[in-house]
């Protein structure tokens, strides 16, 4: 029988490592009841979560009818438009649609942003306390950092920030039907506001990738207007919200551990390799997009009927002992790393390289500027956000750690 883990208590995210250990106990493969999705298969191995990932042919994101797996029948088609996105879709859509925006993102590109980024979050880290301490980190640095960078990259105005915080807030609350509901109101307003970005820049050009997909649909790309929408949804979405719970899960590590914040403040040419063990420990991202089983299949000795949805659980990838020692241990100089908090397969995370990057970026200009950043409340008082799939601190309360003159 599997062992009922509820993926919102604060049990469960104070501690992934235990619970995770009661999932595999059960097996490789175990049936789970997630919230809004319903029941359905997951992994616990890491190996198993990567031959489900790559496995385009036995496990799709799509029905032939178009039905995209983990979308309920009660949602409304306002979800559905936004869903169809290259996260949700198949081969060949996924190549077409990933293609526009790939080159935005590569590795080249991405490193040249570094003393931009750089400059933002000691921007930021200087403001940290202009309202007085404490200061929530989350609200004021974790979550603006990203979100900065991401509007630059899009072209869209910094004066509108306040209105995404508030939409990524409401987006990353909900935790079953009666909550999902209570965000519509924020997609159709996300919505509306991403359409209306497009228009401006039909009619008048713009910079960044809102110029960027204009710019291929007026040359007859492939790319509908639906598509254009969900896309810039995504792209704002998912190109800031993971990286706030990346950044306010390692500082919340390292206010914690003495002697792991003073081992990377002695070398900060250690960050890259700190940032890969946050993204593995952390995992703010703890499962994938739902998957249909196309066909009758073996998976970790368990039969998986055509029809049946599977969800691979990054987390216990992540924290998979065949994977990676001890892994219920923080240690930033775990070499190798073998984590999958970008997925895997042709799904592997567009952006992965410029998470890495702010990862990195942010810990530095924090640290450097507030050498003795300190907790502003106990340990035990810190919450995470009640969604499943998103380990997601909510409030990071912090003091500068200085005595006052």
């Amino acid at each position: 029988m599997t062992p009922r883990v509820d993926f919102t208590s604060q049990e469960y995210f104070r501690n992934p490592a235990l619970g995770i250990d009661k999932l595999r106990a059960a097996g490789p493969v175990i049936k789970i009841r997630f919230p809004i999705v319903g029941t359905l298969w997951t992994t616990t191995t890491q190996d198993l979560a990567n031959q489900v990932l790559r496995d385009n042919q036995t496990f799709t994101l799509r029905k032939d009818d178009g039905g995209v797996a983990g979308l309920r029948w009660w949602m409304p088609n306002l979800v559905r438009t936004i869903s169809s996105n290259m996260l949700t879709t198949d081969e060949p859509d996924h190549t077409r649609l990933r293609g526009i925006v790939d080159e935005a993102f590569r590795r080249r590109a991405v490193l040249e942003m570094e003393p931009r980024i750089l400059a933002i979050a000691g921007e930021l880290a200087d403001q940290l306390f202009a309202e007085g301490s404490p200061a929530d980190l989350v609200d004021r640095y974790a979550r603006t950092l990203p979100l900065s960078v991401i509007c630059e990259l899009l072209g869209l105005p910094l004066a509108d920030r306040p209105k995404f915080t508030a939409w990524a807030g409401s987006l990353t609350r909900f935790a079953g039907p009666v909550s999902f509901i209570g965000v519509i109101p924020a997609i159709f307003a996300m919505k509306r506001y991403m359409a209306e970005r497009l228009e401006a820049a039909r009619a008048g050009g713009g910079t960044g990738l809102i110029a960027e997909l204009v710019r291929v649909e007026k040359e007859g790309g492939s790319i509908g207007r639906d598509e254009m929408v969900a896309m810039l949804f995504l792209l704002l979405f998912a190109g800031h919200e993971t990286t706030t719970h990346l950044i306010s899960g390692s500082v919340y590590e390292l206010l914690r551990n003495r002697g792991l914040r003073d081992w990377l403040e002695e070398d900060w040419s250690r960050a890259n390799l700190a940032v890969e063990e946050f993204l593995r420990f952390v995992s703010p991202v703890q499962f994938t997009k739902p998957r249909f089983v196309r066909k009758d299949v073996q998976l970790g000795g368990v039969l998986l009927k055509k029809g049946e949805q599977i969800m691979p659980m990054l987390a216990a990838a992540n924290f998979d002992p065949q994977a990676n020692e001890h892994p219920e241990k923080l240690d930033l100089e775990r070499r190798p790393n073998r984590h999958v908090a970008f997925g895997g397969g042709i799904h592997f995370c567009l952006g992965h390289q410029l998470a890495r990057l702010e990862g990195k970026c942010a810990l530095q200009a924090l640290l450097q500027r507030w050498p003795k950043l300190d907790l502003a409340i106990e340990d035990s008082r810190i919450c995470w956000r009640t969604r499943a799939g998103f380990r997601a601190i909510e409030r990071l309360p912090v003091e500068t750690g200085e005595r006052p003159c």
